[in-house]
């Protein structure tokens, strides 16, 4: 009989809940770095067998993917990047928002940009990742008979609009299957590569990175190129830095050093010792590790693990774009929750929509995994070189490094990665300047929303009025002092110095001022939540006159109608059903003049307009807002 829970000792409890979120990280954090072994090991063979294999070829290889996964995974991003967080939340924008705490001028641009590269390139890479996965998966059934060889493309489409069909029911109830699902396949792919490590003992010399080392100097300009395939064995570390706020840190540490290291260390041992033993497995060593009869089964898993990595990749993806917007670096979208205790599984369809498209396209222009693999690398490497340059920033300003010792504890790992990306960049021309083009687009996109909105407010200060005198003003008695109603007015304002376009409009048209009238700014803050007693706070300007400020963590939704209710403790309280809300809603008119070129202009009109209405974003009640217009040249 199990005991009442508060009869289990609080030491049990807390190993439990360690143990379940450890197997929750492996399916959410490491589906991606986990689905590598499908293609990784026969992508970086290609180069080196045409001219024939070598046995110190094949160790030397399995050396470099071994190493490359303790030295980038394990000391970067599990023993370190782990520990750089934002209130424990992980990943490029977050670090950049705790970073742009401290930082100002010159550096604040820099840091800015560094940071839009770095999400810009996970989200190119978040589109070709669902692709390459979900292909090299379903390529195994073309070794389970050849006849199934014409509709592996099809099989991968079908999956593909499956998995971006179901994005806005939530990933909730199929998450809980996640991490066990993984969990069988680090075990299976695991003994797979055991029951093969058997087959050519030598492969165990790969342990030593000696190996790794007299590698690349052996093959010269082509261990160069082979350098940009076994960069696939750390896909997907990224996502690891970027989920730490799900799961913290020691459940992901516990994951990878009980479970997925290990797995996918024997399985590469696996496959460089069957390809010794067998050179004709160089093919597909992946599938070829498994015997007749469990090859069909080793394919439907292999398709659930990539649909599960896909998964993963969609939700990043969902994460970084909110992180992105409440920043100020996108217009705002419309983002759903899809889980009530879960505040991480958002729904952005408009995401959801742009990925589908580009997984879509990559698809069908590549057709197969071996193309789509010479354009994966670039996006990866190009991350994970800014997330250290980020790292760098953060080890002086945040643990009080010096420069020098900062620059010596990261200097060799920046070299090493930046002798990847140089790798990477070999596969320009055969397909790599994907990921290049989409990440550039994002780039320009947040970087015109960033410059527009900056001129925007630049422009329209110089004809706001000062809102202190203008209540000084207004309550003045008069003749001309518009008519008092009953009621509510909240004017939503991003400067609470200046008096809301909206209020002065509707007195100039309406003639009229509310009983109660108090001018709201909504700011968001460089930290993932703020606490509720933290979120509210009230001035009183005059008797009828109040300014509220609400405050939102960049990975909270911004619920104002629900926020209002914390200033009770301050003595307001708000009946919605008698509160009218006032949003000022601009026309935007290009100007030649405006300090952005022409085409920039159309480009942040077109990113205003489709920005999603601030009634829904900010969830006020639909019947109780009114808009009122202005024209604003730009």
């Amino acid at each position: 009989m199990t005991p009442p829970v508060d009869e289990i000792p609080s030491e049990t409890r807390n190993t439990r809940r360690l143990l379940a979120l450890a197997l929750g990280s492996v399916g959410v954090v490491y589906g991606d770095i986990g689905t590598s072994p499908l293609y990784a090991f026969r992508e970086a063979l290609r180069p080196i067998a045409r001219d024939g294999l070598l046995p110190e070829e094949v160790i030397g290889l399995i050396s470099l993917m071994i190493w490359t996964l303790t030295i980038i995974v394990t000391f970067k991003y599990v023993l370190f990047l782990l520990r750089a967080d934002n209130h424990g939340e992980g990943g490029t924008l977050s670090l950049l928002a705790l970073l742009m705490k401290s930082a100002g001028g010159r550096h604040m641009s820099v840091l800015f940009f560094l940071g839009v590269i770095g999400a810009s390139l996970f989200i190119g890479d978040a589109m070709i990742t669902p692709a390459l996965s979900v292909l090299s998966a379903v390529e195994g059934l073309k070794l389970v008979t050849p006849a199934l060889n014409d509709y592996v493309v099809p099989i991968a489409v079908v999956l593909l609009l499956l998995i971006f069909a179901v994005q806005s029911k939530g990933t909730g109830a199929v998450s809980y299957l996640f991490g066990p699902v993984t969990a069988l396949w680090f075990l299976v792919i695991g003994a797979a590569g055991l029951m093969h490590i058997g087959d050519d003992l030598t492969i165990l010399q790969a342990l030593n990175p000696l190996n790794a080392v007299h590698f690349m100097l052996g093959e010269g300009l082509l261990g160069l190129i082979v350098l940009g395939a076994v960069f696939l064995t750390v896909t997907g570390a990224e996502a690891l830095y970027a989920d730490l706020g799900h799961f913290g840190r020691k459940p992901i540490q516990l994951a990878w050093f009980s479970l997925v290291f290990p797995s996918l260390a024997l399985n590469y041992l696996g496959q460089g010792a069957l390809v010794l033993k067998h050179p004709e497995a160089v093919s597909d060593p992946f599938f070829l590790m498994f015997p007749e009869w469990a090859l069909l089964p080793a394919v439907l898993l292999a398709t659930c693990a990539t649909v599960i990595a896909s998964q993963a990749v969609i939700t990043g993806a969902f994460s970084l774009t909110s992180q992105a917007i409440h920043l100020g670096f996108l217009p705002r979208m419309a983002i759903f929750h899809t889980s009530e205790t879960q505040t991480g599984q958002i729904y952005l369809p408009n995401v959801n929509t742009m990925l589908m498209f580009g997984v879509m396209v990559l698809v069908f222009v590549f057709g197969s995994s071996e193309s789509l693999a010479t354009a994966y690398g670039i996006s990866v490497t190009g991350a994970m070189v800014v997330t250290t340059i980020l790292a760098f920033t953060f080890l002086r300003r945040r643990w009080g490094l010096s420069t020098p010792l900062a620059a010596a504890v990261l200097a060799p790992l920046f070299l090493l990665e930046l002798f990847f990306l140089a790798a990477n960049l070999f596969k320009i021309h055969d397909g790599g300047y994907v990921p290049v083009l989409i990440a550039a687009a994002i780039v320009v996109v947040m970087w015109t929303w960033r410059r527009g909105t900056a001129i925007l407010h630049e422009k329209t200060r110089h004809t706001d009025i000062p809102l202190a005198s203008f209540v000084k003003s207004i309550e003045r008695k008069s003749e001309h002092a518009p008519v008092s109603v009953p009621g509510t007015a909240i004017f939503l304002t991003a400067d609470p110095k200046s008096t809301p376009a909206a209020l002065l409009h509707n007195i100039k048209h309406n003639h009229v001022l509310h009983a109660q009238n108090f001018i709201l700014t909504i700011r968001t803050v460089n930290m993932p939540r703020v606490p509720k007693e933290n979120r509210v706070s009230m001035k009183p300007l005059s008797e009828r006159f109040g300014l509220l400020e609400i405050k939102f963590g960049f990975m909270e939704t911004q619920n104002v109608s629900q926020a209002l209710g914390l200033f009770r403790k301050s003595g307001v309280k708000f009946d919605i059903m008698s509160t009218s809300f006032y949003l000022g809603r601009r026309k935007l008119v290009p100007d030649a003049q405006s300090g952005m070129p022409h085409w920039q202009d159309r480009l942040f009109i077109a990113l205003a307009n489709a920005a999603t209405d601030p009634s829904d974003y900010f969830r006020l009640p639909t019947n109780r807002v009114v808009e009122l217009g202005s024209h604003v040249i730009i």
